[in-house]
């Protein structure tokens, strides 16, 4: 049997971020059910980087993160972790009081998002249709990011203050005994005071086996596809084009166009894969909104974001069970807001209240504790 002081469940965005933060607080192990770090969402991410996105927790824990983003620390990372990107928030004549709502709502906390002219919209997205966007709003403060190394780098700092990363750790069983939990495994047993439930879409089926009480965490897939853009184009300069509704997205991709119908369809956790009829429901969106004809699609695939009822994270304590740390439900923002979350997991689990950085957003434990899910 191994022992540490936090034992982490997830090896994926949240429990690397968490373990980042942590390593230099005490001993950490992470135990991952699959053969690699980042298999699932993490791995299958297509993350950019925006204030401008989500509820206004997730909008703070992106501005938290921003700095550590746009300048890591010495040996983080060898490369940049963002890159130039910005993006289109489009409406046609039906929705353009849903897009004013929507910049109205996102300017409390950004002022980089504004309202663009149709000559400006052909400029920054060429492939719209121009007699279907009503009214469009740009943000050019978007940034692509670069999940694997983002991810490898929380994994290789911390592994540099000791971090123990254990594959093929599915964990089968938890039990609490003489003041440390006992987390049995296909590859042995292993034991800490406290344990940070970071399973992503299997966070409610470890809570389970520690005797917590669910979360109600919904598990929903999320399609893309990779296809070609028009023959002789250059899409290097695209921006990023999002319905304001959020009901399709494309982006440039490497050369290619990647895109999503945006769909969140509920399933139980497991090795998701993409359903024909959303990428057929995918194709005929974007040929209805842009000019480009697809052809043939190099790549699709599907990734699970899960979500409580709130769509905001669940980070804090467990009320009912001793030791049980929930890290969880970070839905489709998990890498942009990895940063602020890991610190603000180790803040709490060191019984040091809201990181100083996100509380001056008006966050409490309250707003991010499990309790809140129960009132």
């Amino acid at each position: 049997m191994r022992e540490c002081d936090f034992l982490i469940i997830g090896a994926g965005i949240a429990g690397a971020s968490a373990a980042y933060h942590l390593c230099k607080k005490g001993s950490v192990i992470i135990l991952e059910r699959e053969h690699q770090p980042g298999y699932h969402s993490t791995g299958r991410s297509a993350a950019v980087f925006t204030e401008n996105y989500g509820p206004r927790l997730m909008r703070v824990m992106s501005k938290v993160s921003g700095p550590f983003f746009r300048d890591p620390p010495p040996g983080f990372t060898d490369v940049p972790l963002l890159h130039t990107l910005g993006v289109l928030f489009v409406a046609n004549a039906d929705q353009v009081q849903s897009l004013e709502s929507l910049v109205a709502e996102l300017a409390e906390l950004s002022d980089t998002i504004h309202s663009v002219d149709t000559n400006k919209i052909s400029e920054l997205a060429p492939a719209l249709r121009q007699d279907y966007v009503a009214t469009a709003a740009y943000d050019p403060s978007t940034m692509d990011m670069d999940v694997n190394s983002i991810h490898t780098g929380y994994l290789r700092s911390a592994r540099a203050h000791g971090l123990e990363v254990v594959n093929n750790a599915e964990v089968s069983a938890l039990e609490y005994v003489n003041g440390k939990w006992l987390a049995t495994t296909p590859v042995g047993q292993y034991a800490a005071p406290v344990v940070i439930n970071a399973a992503g879409a299997w966070a409610d089926v470890i809570a389970e086996m520690a005797g917590a009480r669910p979360i109600g965490l919904v598990p929903k897939r999320r399609t893309a596809i990779v296809f070609d853009p028009p023959a002789g184009v250059d899409v290097k300069r695209w921006t990023a084009v999002v319905d304001c509704q959020e009901q399709w997205y494309y982006k440039p991709d490497a050369g290619q166009v990647l895109a999503s119908p945006a769909d969140e369809t509920p399933v139980a956790p497991q090795d998701i894969q993409p359903e024909e009829l959303d990428i057929a429901v995918l194709v005929d969106r974007i040929q209805v909104v842009t000019t480009m004809e697809i052809k043939r699609i190099n790549r699709s695939w599907a990734g699970l974001r899960s979500f409580v009822d709130d769509k905001c994270p669940v980070v804090g304590f467990a009320p009912d069970v001793e030791g049980i740390f929930w890290l969880a439900g970070q839905g489709g923002y998990g890498i942009q807001t990895s940063y602020a979350l890991g610190l603000t997991a180790a803040s709490l689990l060191q019984g040091d209240g809201v990181p100083r950085a996100v509380a001056a957003f008006n966050v409490s434990e309250a707003d991010l504790g499990p309790q809140r899910l129960w009132r």
